[in-house]
Parts: structure tokens; C-alpha cells; sequence
């Protein structure tokens, strides 16, 4: 038996937490990393990983909510696409704090590195720097990177508003028919109830006029037939 609506929006809706626990999880771990630079990337990738599933698994529940037939089961499933956005957004900006906390750590560790090694080659020194300028070349990557992704969810989210704004002035304007159906069917009810009592009374007529005319045939036959009764 296929699984209901119901089951696959539930079902959606666990996937979208769980990758959001596994993003939340893995900043921290951005958060707490020593370094070096590659082991920072490795976890970008994976974060990077988790947000496009995370965002694939939103539309199609957004998708879910527009093949709803109640329209009450639509807005609601609108209300929580929203609300997994917004916690997104939220994961974005942690994700880039993180990410800047973490390069400044490494920064300092090695600079620290370098301080303590005053009497190293000029080779080594040149190396350090190529180090420094790739990091910050990985971290105005990032930065590039988490600012797009936040300003296409602002427009995600900017056209659900809207959808739902739509959805409501359809509500409202279904209501307004219903109104005006209800006030339609109880003045049919009225007429038809007034064309009954009028068919009642034209009956009643028609059976009068009919007795009277049988009650008049009959008394003529008889004064003709029995002229001295």
C-alpha cells in the first residue's frame, strides 16, 4: 500500500532536522578545530554537503505543500518550509562565524610558529607567508560562497511570503463565495417553501370548484329527471 501524504511530508520534515543537526555538529566542530588549513577544508566540504541536501529536501517540502488538497495543510506545511529556512539562514551565519573564528586562531598559531622560530631559513619564512595568503584566499572563498547561498534563500524565502499572501487572499476570497452561496440557497429554500403553501392552496381550489361543479350537475339532473321531489 502506498504510503499516505501524510507519511512523506513527516518523512521529509526528520530528514530536514537531521541534516540540520548534522550542520549544527559540524560547525562546532569548525569552532574547536586547531588546524591545520586542509582538516578546516575537509569540514567545509562536508557543511558545504549538508546544505545543498538540507536545501533540496526544504523545496521538496515546499513541493509537498502546494500538492495539498486541504488548503488549511498547505499553509501549515508553507508555515514549517519557512520556519527550516529561516533556521538555515541562521546555520549560514554561524557557519561563516565560525569559520572566521577558526582562521584567526590558525593565524595566530601561526604566527606564534613563526615568532618562536625567528632564527628559521628566509625559505621558511616565504613558505609561512604562502600559507597566510592561502588561507585568506580560503576564507574570502568561503565568505563568497555562504553570502550566495544566503541571498538565494532571502529570495526563497521573499517568494514563500508571497505565496502565502496569495494563499490567504484565496482563502478570504473563498469565504466571501461561500457567504454568498449560503445567502443564495436559503433564498431558494424561501421561494421553494412559498411555491409549496401556493400549490397547497391552488389544489385546495381545484377540488372545490370540482365539488361544486359535480354538486351543481347533480342538482340539475335532478330537477330535470325528478321535477316534483
Amino acid at each position: 500500500m502506498a504510503a499516505s501524504p501524510d507519511v512523506h511530508v513527516r518523512i521529509c520534515g526528520q530528514e530536514i532536522i537531521k541534516y540540520d543537526l548534522e550542520i549544527k555538529a559540524l560547525i562546532q566542530d569548525i569552532r574547536e578545530c586547531p588546524g591545520p588549513q586542509t582538516v578546516l577544508t575537509d569540514l567545509n566540504s562536508k557543511v558545504k554537503e549538508k546544505f545543498n541536501r538540507l536545501r533540496l529536501r526544504i523545496q521538496d517540502l515546499e513541493q509537498m505543500a502546494k500538492e495539498q488538497d486541504k488548503e488549511s495543510d498547505k499553509l501549515a506545511i508553507l508555515q514549517e518550509t519557512e520556519a527550516h529556512r529561516k533556521q538555515m539562514l541562521s546555520n549560514q551565519t554561524a557557519w561563516r562565524k565560525a569559520n572566521l573564528s577558526c582562521k584567526l586562531a590558525i593565524d595566530y598559531l601561526e604566527k606564534d610558529e613563526l615568532l618562536q622560530g625567528g632564527d628559521s631559513s628566509v625559505r621558511q619564512r616565504k613558505t609561512t607567508k604562502e600559507s597566510l595568503a592561502q588561507s585568506t584566499s580560503g576564507i574570502t572563498e568561503s565568505l563568497m560562497s555562504i553570502s550566495r547561498m544566503m541571498s538565494q534563500q532571502v529570495q526563497q524565502s521573499e517568494e514563500t511570503v508571497g505565496s502565502l499572501a496569495t494563499s490567504s487572499r484565496t482563502v478570504l476570497e473563498t469565504n466571501e463565495e461561500f457567504k454568498a452561496m449560503t445567502g443564495t440557497i436559503q433564498l431558494g429554500r424561501k421561494l421553494i417553501t412559498k411555491y409549496n403553501r401556493r400549490e397547497f392552496t391552488d389544489k385546495l381550489l381545484i377540488y372545490l370548484a370540482v365539488a361544486l361543479f359535480v354538486a351543481t350537475v347533480l342538482y340539475i339532473l335532478k330537477k330535470r329527471l325528478f321535477p316534483f321531489l
